[in-house]
Parts: C-alpha cells; structure tokens; sequence
C-alpha cells in the first residue's frame, strides 16, 4: 500500500450526521459528499455515538503476529454503521449505514484517497446489507430486504444501479461470501440458523450444517471458507469447509464464544472481544494471543475486516457502557 493511502487511514476525517442527514431528503439522488475541510487531530479518538467503523493501520514482522495502530473512527454519526469490506483494490471500503428517521439502510463507500463518501445504492423502500464484492470484479452482491420482508442476495453494478436477484429460491439469506464465481457460502436464517452453498448453475442450494455464526469467510490462497459453528455444550468452533465440497473440519475454538473474525492476507486468524484483539496463527497447536487493548477507548469491538494487501484493519465499535456506583 502507498504511504499515501496509509496517511490517508491515519488521518481519516470524521463523517458528521449531515452527509446522511442529505440522504433521507433526496433519495433519488446519488449523494456524493467530501468530509468536512477542518481534520480531526490524530491525537484525539472520535468515540462512536452508535455502531460506528474505525480504522487503523495493521503492521507485522515476517512470520510474527499483526500489531494495530491507533483507530480513527471513519463514520461519527448517530445511526448504524456496519458491517465494512474492502474494496478489492484497496482504495475504499464499503459499509451499511442505516438513517434512524426513515428506517432506510443503505450501501456507502468511502474513499482513502479524497476523503469522499458516496452513497452507493438508493432503492427505498428496499434496504441493503453486507456489500460484498462480486469475484468477476463487475460489482457487488448485498443481502437486500425487499418491500415485503423477503430477504434475498442480489447483484449491482458498481455505481449501484442493475439490481438482480441471485438464487432467488433460498431465503431468507442473512450472510454470504463467495467461494468461486458461480458458487458461495451462505448464513440462512432459521431456527436454528444454517450453513448452505449455493450454485448459481442449478440456482439451488445444499445444506452442510445448522447453528451457525453470522460470519462467514474465504481463507486466503485456498477456495475453503471459515464460519463458526455452534456446539450443544455451549462452546464455539471455528470451523474449516473445504472447497472440494468434502466435510468440514475445526480449526480452533473461538475467542469468547463470539461469532465474528476475520483473516490477514498471511492467514493470521483475528478476533475481538469486547475492547481487545487476539491473533492466532492458522497452524495446528497455535494459541490465540492479544495484540491490542483499547480499553482505554470504551469501546465494544464487534465486526472485523482487513484490507486486501493487509495493512489495515476495520472494526466495528460501539461505546462501552460504565457501571456507575450505586452508593
């Protein structure tokens, strides 16, 4: 990554309530808006007024474990701003931001480079999640709640026009992650909730397991992909399911019983909890270890996504309620 691009993410401007607050007044329109002129002071941390996206850079030393930098919260505002995804070459990253007022979710992008937020799709009175980019490069496919409650995946150009439903037989689909061009895994929600790949060739899909975690993901330089799979004792298992389509097999257990990871390009596995960051290396008899505290911060950490080339970290934060004394 250019040391452009990484002062960029250090010196983040903070997006203020009124880039969205456009949005619920002009929906037919494509908003396109630069953050305010006046920076943030990289000394000062920004805590989040709601589910907000930091970002930071992510350093490692050959063959050792990531270390984080200090985050900036990218999307300061008082509404949902979730689940975050790199784009493919690294220069921006797409999010779900939802306006409280309208109940409207949408897909935005912010970019390093200029500091510009664009709100990417704008279909009320449907609603988008989870952009993730497609793997022929020609847009991306989102989880979309349609005017009647049917949540479905579904494909848009890069400037978010064209919609198209995909396998519009398997709903209700809450998350997904591509495993090749015409196949990906997929979180069907349910009671209990399961793991199903689908194949765009035959529009149909398999079922592999039940009483899944929302966060599913492509282990890097392989067509396998990570989920995390829930035990009837109460304990979590990050979970490895094979491209080749043979049965899935553990990797490790989970930090905190949580459901959501990620992986760097080295196949570093990451995970939160609460205000701190563990690593674990993707080899039989690794141990996790924490590699950042921000407790400091009182934050929560929730969602994790690293960039492409892996040199930044996004973590979705919500403020940490104290206990006051009672007395």
């Amino acid at each position: 990554m250019s040391n452009t691009r990484s002062t960029c993410a250090r010196r983040a401007i903070v997006l203020t309530a009124g880039i969205l607050a456009v949005a619920g007044a002009c929906r037919g329109d494509t908003e396109e808006e630069r953050s305010p002129a006046s920076e943030a002071d990289e000394s000062t941390f920004v805590p989040p007024r709601d589910a907000d996206i930091l970002v930071a850079d992510l350093s490692s030393e050959p063959g050792g474990l990531p270390a984080i930098g200090a985050p900036v919260n990218l999307t300061q505002r008082p509404d949902y701003d979730n689940q975050p995804h790199f784009t493919p070459d690294g220069s921006g990253l797409w999010y779900t931001a939802n306006d409280a007022q309208s109940g409207q979710s949408d897909i935005w992008r912010y970019d390093f480079a200029d500091e510009r937020v664009t709100r990417i799709t704008q279909s009320a009175p449907e609603s988008e999640y989870s952009a993730t980019p497609l793997p022929d490069g020609s847009g991306i496919s989102t989880i979309r709640v349609e005017a009647d409650s049917m949540q479905r995946l579904w494909r848009f150009s890069l400037d978010g026009l064209n919609p198209t439903v995909i396998l519009p037989e398997i709903a209700p689909v809450g998350y997904h992650k591509w495993i090749d061009e015409s196949t990906l895994a997929m979180f069907v929600l349910g009671n209990p909730a399961t793991l199903q790949v689908g194949d765009l060739r035959t529009g149909r899909a398999r079922v592999v397991t039940q009483d899944i975690g929302r966060s599913i993901h492509k282990i890097p330089g392989t067509f396998d992909v990570s989920y995390v799979q829930r035990n009837t004792d109460g304990s979590t298992t990050i979970m490895r399911l094979p491209g080749d389509g043979s049965a899935p097999e553990p990797i490790t257990e989970t930090v905190a019983n949580g459901d959501f990871h990620a992986w760097t390009p080295e196949r570093i596995l990451l995970m939160a909890d609460g205000p701190r960051v563990f690593a674990r290396r993707y080899e039989p008899g690794a141990a996790w270890e924490q590699i950042a505290d921000f407790s400091d911060l009182h934050v929560k950490l929730s969602r994790l996504a690293v960039s492409p080339d892996g040199t930044q970290i996004a973590l979705v934060a919500e403020l940490e309620l104290l206990e006051l004394p009672t007395n």
